[in-house]
């Protein structure tokens, strides 16, 4: 028997992957995927040090509230990684405190 997937049970067909780069290391995002998706299917879980005590951070919350899944954007900081979708090519860093270079 087949196994029951969600792709399956919809008939999904996805398009190709795509790469992207995140903190100079190439990696393969399926079309539609936040980059936190895309970073979490990477085995990335956080991405972001607080400003004040440098604690690591990634998502916290998932829908855009929380701003804990800051990161770095083609060169634009606070880019919150659970709402920006990924798009081909993207460079993608990890960020810092604010992000700004003070």
């Amino acid at each position: 028997m087949t196994p029951r997937t969600p792709l399956r049970l919809v008939r999904a067909r996805p398009e190709p992957p795509f790469t992207v780069t995140f903190d100079e290391r190439e990696l393969a995002v399926l079309p539609g995927q936040t980059i936190a998706a895309a970073l979490w299917s990477a085995g990335v879980m956080s991405w972001r040090t607080t400003r004040g005590s440098g604690e690591p951070r990634g998502v916290f919350c998932g829908i855009g509230v929380c701003f804990d899944c800051l990161l770095t954007v083609n060169g634009r900081p606070n880019q919150r990684a659970c709402l920006v979708r990924a798009e081909p090519g993207d460079v993608i860093r990890s960020q810092e405190g604010t992000g700004r270079h003070e």
